[in-house]
C-alpha cells in the first residue's frame, strides 16, 4: 500500500480503490483518450471530499471529479485520484414543486430527477441522449444541453446555486453576486470588463472555455453560471440547487423528411419562430432500420407541446405546413414517439460505425455555429472532410446550430494521427470563421482545449489561466484541461493496443477477425449503465443488480481493453481481474442488440474463458452444466432418469451432488423427463401429409427436460398443414441419402434422429474446442437438411440464437455453418412464413411473462407478436432477463444476483398480471426460474396453441 492510499483510507469513509480493477475501469471515458489514475475514491459526503482533497494536496497528486464517465473530450480521465460520485453522493435531497427547484448531489442520474419531478408536472430542462446514466454533476461540469435546449437552454440556464469545495478545502456557496466567490475573482473580472464584453461570441451553444462573461455586472455577476462548464478544473461540486421547468402535459412529434442533411440544416432555423421544444436532425446513414420514419435522406425531429393532445398535434401540423419537405409524419402516441426518439438517441453509438462497418471516432463531436449559418457550415465541413479523405455523418441539435459527428480517423498509425491533427486545426479555423464555438455541448477537454486560442485569441486564453489560478492556485484539479492543455493527439487510448490481430477462436466477422477491434467497439456511451430497463431492453442485468461499473458491459470492455494493453492488467488471458468481472455476465446477449455499437460481451466472455482455462482445470460447473447434453443423453440411454430424479429429491444426496457439481445450494435440480421427446416421436403414428416439410430441432432442453414443448409444437405445426421431421443421422435405413430434393425429403421423414447439438452449453462455459467439435458433427448430420432446403424449426430461443450466431462465428471457416444458420427459424417464424394461411385457435386471454433475452437480442419477436395477436393473446411481455440464463443462475455464488435479475421485470410482471393471464416463457431457463422463485408454471407458446386446438391430445 502506498503512502497516498494509506492516508486516504485513514480519513475517507467511502471506498478507496487502488487495485488494478478500480483503476482500469476509470482509464477512459467516452473519448479517444486514456490516462491511468493512481486510484479511485468514492466519497460518502462532502466531508469525505474535503478529506480526500487535503490528502491529495499534501501529496501533490491531482484530483479528477467523475460522474457517469460519458464525457467525450477526455475530461473525466486523469493520472491522479479520481472521485467517483455515482456510488454514494447520488441522492435527490429535496424537491420543491412550488419554487420549481430541486437540491441534488453530483452523482444523481438525470433520469432519477426527471422521475421525481414528473408527478408535479415538472422536469429538468436539459436532457442529453445519455439521460439514463449521465449525472447532474457531470452535466454542470460540461454545461450539457440535450435535445430540448431550443426551449429550455443549457444546464447553466437551469442552475440556481452551487456548493463547491476548492482544492484548498474552502467551502463555497455560489449564486448570483459575489458573496461566496473565491477571493480575487471579482477583482479579476472588474479589471477585464472590456474583454468580457467583447471577447465571447453570442450563440446559444457556446460551451468552450470558461464562461467568464457571466461575471459581468449586467449579467448579475452570476458566479454559479460562470462555474458551469469548467470541467472539474475550478472546484469540486458537492451539491446543487437547480431550476425545474413546467413539462407540457401533451406532446407531439413531427418528423420532417428532406432530400439530404444540407436541406434539413437550411430549414432548421426557420422553424424556431414556431416555438418548438426540439429541432433535431440526422441523416439516413445513421438509421440501420428506418422503420416509422417518412421517406427521405435526412430528417428533422420537431417536438411540440400543448395542454392537450389535440393542441400539441395542431402545433406539430403547423410545423409540417410551414416546412418544405419531401415527406412528413406526426406522432402523438407516446410509445411511437419513444421508438422514434430512440433512433435519434442511439446515434451517438451507431455513428461509431460507418455504413461499410469501418470505425469512426469522436474528437470533433459537437461544434456549434449560429443556427442560421448551419447549412453553409455543413457544406464547408463536408468539403474539409473530402479534402482530407475522411468520412462522417453529422447529426444532432440542428435548431441550435450544434452538430455531432463521428469521423473515420485512423488513430492507430502515425500518418493517421498526423492527419487527425491537421484536420482538427483546419476545422477549428472553419468553425471560428462561421462565428462558432469549438464545443457546443460536451466541453473542450483534451480534444479541443489546445485550439482555444484560435477561437478566443491568446489574451482571452491568458485570462482563463488567471481565472484558474484564482480558483486553484496549486493546479490540483483536473490539470491539463482547458488551460495549459495536453496536445490533442497525446494519450490516445488506441496507442497501447497490440498492432497485430490476437489469436482467437471466434471469427468476429463485423470486426475483420480482429479481437482488438471488437473490444474497441465500446466507445463508452454507457447505455449499459442504465439503472432500470425501459420497455423491452435487456442490457445489462447484472449492473442493474449490483450498480458496479465492473458488472456493466462498458466496465468489462474496459478491462478487456486493459488486458490487451498489458500495462495495468499484466496477466493477459490469465487475468483474475477480467475473470472476476466477467463472472457475473449472464451471457444474455442483450448488449448485442441494446448497445448502440453492438458490443457482444457474451462472445467476448466465451473467448476469454476459452483462453483463461486452456490447459488448466476448470470450475466444476463447467463440467456439470457445460457437458449437460452428454449427461442427459447418458441418463436417457441407460434408462436411469427415474433414479436420478429420486436421488435429486433426497436432500443430503442432492446437497452433495450440487456441491461437487459447483451448483448453487439454493437451487432445486430440474427433473428429467420419463420419456424423451425423440422416443415419443419414434412411437407415435406417422402423419404423411402433403404439406411443406419442416425439420424440428430436438434441442437438449426439449429432448430431456421439456418434451411436452416438442409434442405441442408437432401438433400445432401439423395442424397448420406442415410435414414435420427430425434431423437424420448420416445414414438412414434406406442407405446414404443421395441428391435430389424429393429423395432427401422422403429420407428425412423416415430417418432415425441424429445427435445434433447447437453447442450452446460448451460456448457459454468457454469450452470452444469442444463446441467446435460438436458443431462440426452436427453439420455432418445436417447435410441432408442442407440439401433439402427445408427450414429448421428451433423451439428453445437460446439454441436458435446459438445456431444463428455462435455457429457461423465459431466455424467461420466452414461454409455449411452459415447455410445452416440461414435455415434456422423460430416456432412463430415458421408458421408465419410456411403456413401463412393458417389461422391459430382463438385463445382470447391476456398474457404475461418475458421475451427471452436471446430472442430479443438475436432472433427478434415480431413474428411472435403477430402470432399472439392472431390467437387473441393480448398484452405485452416484459423485457429484461429472467436471471437464470442457462448455467449462470445454477452456478454456485450466483443465486442472489440471479434472483435479483428476476425481480427486475419478470416476477413483478407475473405478480401484477390480470386474473387468468397465460404466463408465456419460451425458454427452459425462464420457465425454471418462474417455477423455482414464484411457484408459477410458464408455458411455451406452442403449448398454449396446442391446448387451444382442442379435441384429442396425444401429447399428454
Amino acid at each position: 500500500m502506498t503512502d497516498l492510499e494509506a492516508a486516504l483510507r485513514e480519513v475517507v469513509r467511502g471506498e478507496v480503490g487502488f487495485d488494478v480493477t478500480s483503476r482500469a475501469l476509470t482509464t477512459m471515458d467516452a473519448s479517444n483518450y486514456r490516462r491511468v489514475p493512481l486510484g479511485v475514491v468514492a466519497p460518502r459526503d462532502a466531508d469525505d471530499v474535503a478529506a480526500a482533497l487535503e490528502v491529495c494536496r499534501g501529496h501533490g497528486v491531482p484530483v479528477v471529479p467523475r460522474g457517469g464517465g460519458t464525457s467525450i473530450a477526455g475530461q473525466a480521465t486523469g493520472t491522479g485520484v479520481v472521485l467517483d460520485f455515482t456510488r454514494h453522493m447520488n441522492r435527490l435531497l429535496d424537491l420543491d414543486p412550488r419554487e420549481r427547484t430541486a437540491v441534488v448531489q453530483p452523482g444523481l442520474v438525470l433520469d432519477r430527477l426527471q422521475e421525481a419531478a414528473a408527478p408535479h408536472g415538472l422536469r429538468f430542462g436539459p436532457d442529453p441522449s445519455t439521460h439514463s446514466r449521465c449525472t447532474l454533476g457531470g452535466m454542470i461540469g460540461n454545461n450539457s444541453c440535450g435535445s430540448h435546449s431550443v426551449a429550455w437552454g443549457t444546464t447553466a440556464d437551469s442552475v440556481r446555486e452551487l456548493t463547491v469545495l476548492t482544492a484548498r478545502g474552502r467551502r463555497l456557496r455560489l449564486g448570483q453576486g459575489w458573496t461566496g466567490a473565491p477571493q480575487g475573482l471579482r477583482e479579476l473580472a472588474e479589471g477585464e470588463l472590456a474583454r468580457l464584453r467583447t471577447g465571447f461570441p453570442e450563440l446559444p451553444r457556446r460551451i468552450s472555455g470558461y464562461a467568464l462573461d457571466a461575471l459581468l455586472p449586467e449579467n448579475g455577476a452570476d458566479v454559479a453560471r460562470s462555474f458551469c462548464g469548467s470541467e472539474g478544473t475550478l472546484g469540486v461540486l458537492t451539491e446543487a440547487v437547480v431550476r425545474l421547468v413546467e413539462a407540457p402535459p401533451a406532446r407531439a412529434l413531427a418528423v420532417l423528411a428532406y432530400a439530404d442533411e444540407g436541406a434539413a440544416a437550411e430549414a432548421a432555423a426557420g422553424l424556431l419562430p414556431l416555438g418548438p421544444l426540439t429541432v433535431e436532425g440526422m441523416a439516413a446513414d445513421l438509421v440501420p432500420e428506418p422503420a416509422g420514419l417518412p421517406r427521405g435522406g435526412a430528417w428533422l425531429f420537431v417536438e411540440t407541446g400543448g395542454r392537450t393532445e389535440a393542441e400539441a398535434r395542431a402545433r406539430a401540423e403547423a410545423v409540417v405546413r410551414a416546412a418544405d419537405v419531401v415527406d412528413a409524419r406526426v406522432v402523438t402516441d407516446p410509445a411511437g414517439q419513444r421508438a422514434l426518439w430512440r433512433i435519434r438517441e442511439d446515434a451517438s453509438g451507431t455513428a461509431t460505425r460507418m455504413p461499410d462497418g469501418s470505425e469512426a471516432w469522436p474528437g470533433w463531436e459537437d461544434c456549434a455555429v449560429p443556427p442560421a449559418r448551419l447549412g453553409a457550415y455543413l457544406r464547408d465541413f463536408r468539403g474539409l472532410l473530402t479534402a482530407h479523405g475522411l468520412r462522417g455523418t453529422p447529426y444532432g441539435h440542428f435548431g441550435d446550430g450544434c452538430i455531432h459527428v463521428r469521423i473515420d480517423f485512423d488513430l492507430l498509425t502515425e500518418a493517421g494521427i498526423a492527419r487527425f491533427r491537421r484536420f482538427s486545426e483546419e476545422l477549428a479555423e472553419l468553425v471560428v470563421a462561421h462565428g462558432g464555438s469549438l464545443s457546443g455541448e460536451h466541453g473542450d477537454g483534451q480534444a479541443r482545449a489546445e485550439l482555444l486560442p484560435r477561437m478566443y485569441g491568446p489574451e482571452t486564453v491568458a485570462l482563463f489561466e488567471k481565472a484558474k489560478a484564482v480558483w486553484d492556485p496549486d493546479d490540483l484539479l483536473n490539470p491539463g484541461m482547458l488551460v495549459r492543455p495536453a496536445p490533442l493527439d497525446a494519450n490516445l487510448r488506441f496507442s497501447v493496443l497490440p498492432r497485430r490481430p490476437v489469436d482467437v477462436a471466434f471469427g468476429y466477422p463485423s470486426d475483420g477477425g480482429d479481437f482488438s477491434a471488437a473490444v474497441r467497439r465500446c466507445v463508452g456511451v454507457a447505455k449499459c449503465r442504465t439503472a432500470s430497463a425501459a420497455g423491452p431492453s435487456v442490457m445489462c442485468p447484472s449492473f442493474r443488480v449490483t450498480g458496479q461499473e465492473e458488472h456493466s458491459t462498458r466496465g468489462r470492455a474496459r478491462l478487456l481493453h486493459e488486458m490487451l494493453a498489458g500495462e495495468l492488467v499484466t496477466e493477459g488471458w490469465r487475468s483474475t481481474e477480467v475473470r472476476d468481472a466477467l463472472d457475473l455476465c449472464l451471457s444474455c446477449k442483450g448488449c448485442r442488440s441494446d448497445c448502440p455499437v453492438e458490443v457482444d460481451m457474451a462472445t467476448y466472455k466465451a473467448e476469454f474463458l476459452h483462453h483463461h482455462y486452456a490447459g488448466r482445470r476448470r470450475p466444476a460447473a463447467h463440467y456439470s452444466m457445460g457437458w449437460l447434453p452428454v449427461w442427459l443423453r447418458w441418463a436417457a440411454r441407460t434408462g436411469t432418469a427415474p433414479v436420478v430424479n429420486a436421488l435429486a429429491s433426497v436432500g443430503p444426496v442432492a446437497a452433495v451432488a450440487k456441491r461437487l457439481g459447483g451448483i448453487a445450494g439454493e437451487r432445486a435440480v430440474p427433473r428429467l423427463a420419463g420419456e424423451t421427446f425423440s422416443r415419443w416421436w419414434r412411437k407415435r403414428a406417422r402423419t404423411e401429409g402433403a404439406g411443406e416439410l419442416v425439420v424440428l430441432w430436438p434441442d437438449t432442453f426439449t429432448e430431456h427436460l421439456s418434451p411436452s414443448v416438442g409434442r405441442a409444437a408437432v401438433r400445432v405445426l401439423e395442424a397448420a398443414g406442415l410435414r414435420v421431421a427430425l434431423p437424420p443421422t448420416l445414414r438412414t435405413p434406406r442407405g446414404r441419402i443421395g441428391d435430389g430434393r424429393s429423395r432427401t425429403a422422403a429420407a428425412l421423414l423416415t430417418a432415425r434422429r441424429g445427435r445434433v447439438c447447437c453447442g450452446l452449453t460448451y460456448v457459454s462455459t468457454g469450452q470452444l474446442d469442444r463446441a467446435r467439435a460438436v458443431m462440426r458433427r452436427t453439420l455432418d448430420l445436417m447435410a441432408p437438411v442442407l440439401e433439402s432446403g427445408a427450414p429448421v424449426v428451433v423451439l428453445e430461443p437460446s439454441c436458435a440464437a446459438a445456431l444463428r450466431t455462435d455457429l457461423p462465428e465459431l466455424l467461420h471457416d466452414d461454409p455449411r455453418a452459415a447455410r445452416l444458420a440461414a435455415r434456422v427459424l423460430t416456432f412463430a417464424e415458421t408458421l408465419e412464413r410456411h403456413a401463412p394461411d393458417w389461422t391459430p385457435p382463438a385463445i382470447d386471454r391476456p398474457v404475461t411473462g418475458q421475451t427471452h433475452c436471446h430472442q430479443h437480442a438475436v432472433l427478434g419477436d415480431t413474428a411472435d407478436r403477430r402470432l399472439r395477436e392472431a390467437a387473441g393473446l393480448t398484452g405485452e411481455l416484459s423485457g429484461g432477463c429472467c436471471g437464470l440464463a442457462g448455467n449462470f443462475g445454477f452456478e454456485k455464488g450466483h443465486y442472489e444476483v440471479s434472483a435479483a435479475c428476476a425481480e427486475d421485470q419478470l416476477l413483478p410482471a407475473v405478480r401484477e398480471a390480470p386474473e387468468g393471464a397465460v404466463v408465456l416463457a419460451d425458454g427452459f431457463s425462464c420457465r425454471t426460474q418462474l417455477a423455482q422463485l414464484a411457484g408459477v408454471r410458464g408455458r411455451h407458446l406452442a403449448e398454449v396453441l396446442a391446448e387451444g386446438l382442442g379435441g384429442r391430445d396425444e401429447n399428454g
